[in-house]
């Protein structure tokens, strides 16, 4: 069933500073929008405190000064119920660690942000009748808080249409948008040149690189007619291991390509650039709009519940993005999804401004007041 969440509500009055958990691991889809809000409760002079998978602990320049607390957690994953006498021991243990943790600290709130580390802290909060909510980045509600839903007291949605979405959900689910981080809401100043006398063209597919893009893309760079070649720039993130042959693609096109495995100011090569072909993960998703960006999405067809799709058409619906399904992002159909917009400035800039206006830049503003006016129910 698809929700509809109503938009949230202004925010509380702060009565004095109290301590908030936040409860998220795995992925940077998850940890991101948490490291966000924890900088917004920091700021209005709140404690922070996560509670995190091993993987969880292991993220670069996020959570800068906030303790953390490793639980134990698991996921049947592909083992499915072969593992569940696993899976549940290890939740049970983290769910203890964390309902000790809990009892010393009372937090005012717990909030989750889906994925399998998230739910040991969210079980020991639910189990000593905290106030706890949930964050759904994606435009599909995702399994770990479809579980936690019927529990929570405030379900916080990325989008305004949310697929799994049940009606009896509805009236403590807030659309709320996704938080970026504060160096995409930086690069939100950089304008987009329609003008520029040469066009730039950036390829992300995460931190692994995208082994898929790697092979379309440069081949369909080399199917672009010459003369837009000769003003395109190209910026590819890729993994090592396929670098030798993207560089061969590219200068058999006539490009010089920028290639590296990680970017680490990613965010400015975003707003530096005219499209971006990415995965379509949600944060992926939420800093191009929030920049107003043009994109070419290709979700990743194994992510669960197709939920990549869903946050694809979200925003080619907005008009700020076309979507190619992966059994068709082919060298000739990219070429072709490339020439519309590389032909036409006006049409570009038109998607650019689409995408802004689907972003969501007070985010974690918005759900900063949530959390805390979920804290002050008694």
């Amino acid at each position: 069933m698809t929700g509809n969440p109503r938009p949230a509500t202004p925010g509380p009055k702060d009565s004095g500073a109290g301590t908030y958990v936040l409860c998220a691991g795995g992925t940077g889809g998850h940890m991101v929008p948490a490291h966000c809000l924890a900088l917004e409760l920091m700021a209005r002079g709140h404690k922070v405190h996560l509670v995190t998978d091993e993987r969880g602990l292991r993220f670069p320049g996020l959570f800068p000064g906030v303790p953390m607390t490793q639980v134990d957690a698991a996921s049947t994953g592909r083992s499915g119920w072969r593992s569940l006498p696993q899976v549940a021991l290890a939740i049970w243990r983290g769910r203890s660690t964390a309902r000790k943790l809990f009892k010393d600290m009372r937090p005012r709130a717990i909030i989750g942000f889906g994925g399998y580390p998230a739910l040991p802290g969210l079980l020991a909060g639910l189990s000593l009748y905290l106030p706890c909510l949930i964050h759904e980045q994606n435009a599909v509600l995702g399994r770990t808080n479809r579980y936690l839903a019927p529990r929570v007291r405030a379900i916080a949605t990325s989008f305004r249409q949310v697929r799994r979405m049940e009606g009896s959900w509805q009236r403590r689910a807030h659309f709320i948008g996704n938080p970026v981080r504060p160096e995409v809401l930086a690069a939100r100043d950089v304008p987009f040149d329609e003008n520029a006398g040469r066009l730039k063209i950036l390829v992300t597919g995460g931190s692994q690189g995208a082994a898929i893009l790697n092979r379309v893309v440069p081949a369909a760079v080399g199917l672009l007619p010459a003369a837009v070649r000769a003003k395109l720039d190209v910026t590819h993130q890729g993994r090592d291991e396929d670098r030798g042959a993207m560089l061969a693609a590219y200068r058999a096109a006539g490009i010089e390509p920028v290639i590296a495995a990680y970017f680490p100011d990613l965010p400015a090569q975003m707003s530096a650039s005219h499209i971006v072909i990415a995965r379509a993960g949600a944060s992926t998703v939420a800093e191009l709009a929030v920049m107003g960006r043009p994109s070419i999405l290709v979700p990743l067809p194994i992510a669960t519940d197709d939920h990549q799709a869903d946050n694809a058409a979200a925003l080619v619906a907005a008009g700020g993005a076309q979507m190619i399904r992966q059994d068709e992002f082919s060298p000739e159909r990219l070429a072709e999804a490339l020439t519309g917009w590389l032909a036409d400035r006006k049409a570009l800039s038109e998607a650019a401004t689409a995408a802004r206006a689907a972003g969501h830049p007070e985010a974690a503003t918005r759900l900063a007041n949530l959390v805390i006016a979920t804290g002050l129910i008694a």
